[in-house]
């Protein structure tokens, strides 16, 4: 009788034992493909690796990067999708330098979920910023730099120009922040702004659409009171 009682207890602790390794060998598996995909994902930034391809721009070498950069980057056709349709644009290639920063903008998505942040009745509507932090960001990814005027190529503020605004810092030069743009919707267009601003391009498509988001209504500083975003801006054949 005590050989059976003893018998079944020394299974008991035996199966026990094993048990509770199993539940060690399982943890510690769990604990390896944990650390292998956290590598893994570690290792696997795409986002850093593209930004890291591209110098950060300042004054400094901003014409010497798009100089080379308008060499390899021929493109000259863009299409903005907005919230009230989509404006197609052709980019001169006589304002090399204007254009380059357009398509290189593009090429890095930076105009993507900004606004028509600026509408001034019967006159512009103007792009490329927004108040969304994300944007901000972006600018600091890409650098801090201004273009200089390129406004004797015999291209007029004519309604349909897109045009390039100055700086906010007060410049002589009209020195052109390179991260918006504004087209001219007035009929009859803008002369008394050329040799001012620098006209890179017209739009070809979607006047209508430049129409419409000219007549929202806005508030005493000529923001939109509804958000006008730029959903995407992507190059075309």
């Amino acid at each position: 009788m005590r050989f059976r009682f003893v018998f079944p207890m020394i299974i008991g602790i035996g199966l026990l034992l094993l048990n509770c390794e199993d539940k060690q060998t399982s943890k510690k598996t769990n604990t390896s493909v944990v650390k292998d995909a956290t590598i893994t994902e570690t290792k696997i930034t795409p986002k850093k690796a593209t930004d890291s391809i591209y110098p950060k721009l300042t004054d400094t070498n901003a014409m010497e990067f798009f100089l080379k950069y308008e060499k390899e980057h021929k493109e000259n056709k863009a299409r903005i999708t907005t919230d009230f349709g989509i404006i197609e644009i052709e980019l001169y290639n006589k304002t090399k330098f204007h254009r380059a920063n357009f398509v290189y903008l593009t090429k890095r998505n930076y105009f993507d979920g900004t606004q028509f942040y600026r509408v001034v009745k019967n006159f512009v509507i103007q792009g490329g910023s927004s108040d969304d932090y994300n944007i901000a960001k972006r600018r600091q990814k890409i650098g801090r730099y201004l273009l200089p005027p390129d406004t004797k190529r015999g291209y007029t503020h004519k309604r349909g120009a897109i045009s390039m605004p100055s700086s906010e810092i007060d410049n002589a030069y009209k020195l052109a922040s390179p991260f918006q743009f504004f087209i001219i919707q007035r009929p009859g267009g803008a002369k008394y702004l050329d040799g001012d601003y620098t006209v890179f391009g017209e739009v070809t498509s979607g006047m209508d659409v430049v129409d419409k988001i000219n007549s929202v209504k806005t508030d005493e500083g000529d923001w939109p009171l509804h958000n006008v975003y730029i959903r995407k801006i992507e190059l075309i054949d």
